[in-house]
């Protein structure tokens, strides 16, 4: 896992959502792009928080079924996020992520810019594809 780095494991496709907007809004692009959740970043591209299915599930049942105002991402985000940069050690955040910590995480260069995305399922076919490779040569 050591010629492994968070940079060949991440996902540069993530969801682009702003705080200024609609909460629905947010959740559509995160349908769209098949996402859990994804960072919020201002307009220059630094992270400034996190939004998940469950703050858009929660909008939008408050729009749909209770009929009130459409809530703003800034609204619902958490401003807490954990991150991994480029440099952290993938088995360390494997070992992260067993525990009761975030699914997916963001990105961020130095400048707390998002670069990508990164979740369990990222490792779990990296891990998957080294079974695999084990497997063949054992056989």
């Amino acid at each position: 896992m050591d010629s492994v780095s968070i940079k060949d494991l991440m996902s540069t496709r993530f969801a682009t959502i702003h705080p200024e907007m609609p909460v629905v809004e947010a959740s559509s692009n995160l349908i769209k792009l098949d996402m859990l959740g994804s960072p919020v970043t201002d307009d220059a591209g630094t992270l400034v928080g996190w939004i998940s299915e469950r703050e858009c599930l929660q909008a939008a049942l408050q729009v749909v079924y209770h009929n009130q105002r459409v809530a703003t991402v800034k609204d619902l985000m958490q401003s807490e996020v954990l991150t991994v940069s480029l440099t952290d050690d993938v088995l360390s955040l494997a070992q992260q992520m067993l525990a009761a910590k975030p699914k997916i995480y963001p990105v961020v260069d130095a400048a707390n810019k998002v670069v990508g995305v990164i979740s369990r399922r990222h490792i779990l076919n990296m891990l998957d594809q080294k079974l695999a490779e084990l497997c063949q040569k054992a056989g």
